[in-house]
Parts: C-alpha cells; sequence; structure tokens
C-alpha cells in the first residue's frame, strides 16, 4: 500500500545534499505531496503495515520523518490518504524504510 503525505517542515540540510545517489533530498519542498510506498522488507510481518504511516493519525497530526542516508535531512508531514492500490507517481514517490 502507499500513503500520501503533505511535506510541512524541512531542515535545511536536504538543500544541501550533494552526494549522486542522494540528489533527490534537494527535490523536497514545503507544502509538496509525496507518496510513500510500503513494501517488504520494511513490512512488519505481524502487521502488515510499515512503521511510520500513520496508520491511526488524521489529517491534522503531525508525524516526524528523516531520510535514509542522511539523518540531517528530516522534516514533518501530515497523512492525507492511504491507498491500497499504489499509483505513486515517479517524482515524489519515497519507500518506508
Amino acid at each position: 500500500y502507499c500513503v500520501e503525505f503533505r511535506t510541512e517542515s524541512l531542515s535545511q540540510h536536504c538543500a544541501l545534499e550533494t552526494r549522486p545517489y542522494a540528489r533527490w533530498m534537494r527535490y523536497l519542498r514545503e507544502g509538496h505531496t509525496v507518496c510513500v510506498a510500503c513494501q517488504p522488507p520494511a513490512m512488519n510481518a505481524d502487521t502488515r503495515r510499515c512503521s511510520g504511516d500513520g496508520h491511526n493519525a488524521h489529517g491534522d497530526k503531525i508525524l516526524h520523518w528523516e531520510a535514509i542516508g542522511n539523518s540531517q535531512c528530516q522534516g514533518t508531514w501530515k497523512k492525507i490518504r492511504q491507498l491500497e492500490h499504489c499509483s505513486c507517481p515517479l517524482v515524489h514517490s519515497f519507500i518506508f524504510t
């Protein structure tokens, strides 16, 4: 499944990323909608959920995120909705880890 979030805030460290495999962090923006996929092995075998997916969160709850590979690139987002059938666009799409 996938979850759509609206980015509320992000640290300045995301925009400063220059390593080739992590340049995607520079394109994160406040107010943008991002789509995050929950796939194995990040999915808990018992609950069939990914940690941090905001399962019981509604649109007013602020959730925290952190980028893998640069722990200084972090921020907050609000859950918009969960999609049982993923249709994330190629841009602004991420994977829970």
